[in-house]
């Protein structure tokens, strides 16, 4: 079975920064693309960022400049090193959300507990 678990959401002041981080844990034999997404109250879920198995990446417009994705070796069978990261840099409130890890691994896309982003004003 394949676990991902996020850690590093919080509540923050406009303007600070967080990072998150994701980790793949289970029986691993591949990790393609993997990604963050949010979601507001109200709001569906979309997408913050992603990086390929290459370390091509791709941000929402409203992210760019501010945020970066990183990874570890894709396709290491060190559980340890199968983690994704989001920095997110000058927050604003438009920020806070739930932020979901998603990754496909083995071929099936799987989907973190979420963490919770709170910017304050």
């Amino acid at each position: 079975q394949v676990h991902l678990v996020e850690s590093g959401g919080g509540l923050v002041q406009a303007g600070g920064s967080l990072r998150l981080s994701c980790s793949a844990s289970g029986t691993i034999f591949n990790i393609n693309t993997m990604a963050w997404y949010r979601q507001a109250p109200g709001n569906e879920r979309e997408l913050v960022a992603l990086i390929t198995s290459g370390g091509r990446t791709n941000y929402a417009d409203s992210v760019k400049d501010r945020f970066t994705i990183s990874r570890d070796n894709a396709n290491s069978r060190d559980n340890a090193k199968n983690t994704v990261y989001l920095q997110m840099d000058t927050l604003g409130p438009e920020d806070t959300a739930v932020y979901y890890c998603n990754a496909r691994i083995n071929g099936i896309d799987r989907w973190g507990q979420g963490t919770q982003v709170t910017v304050s004003s």
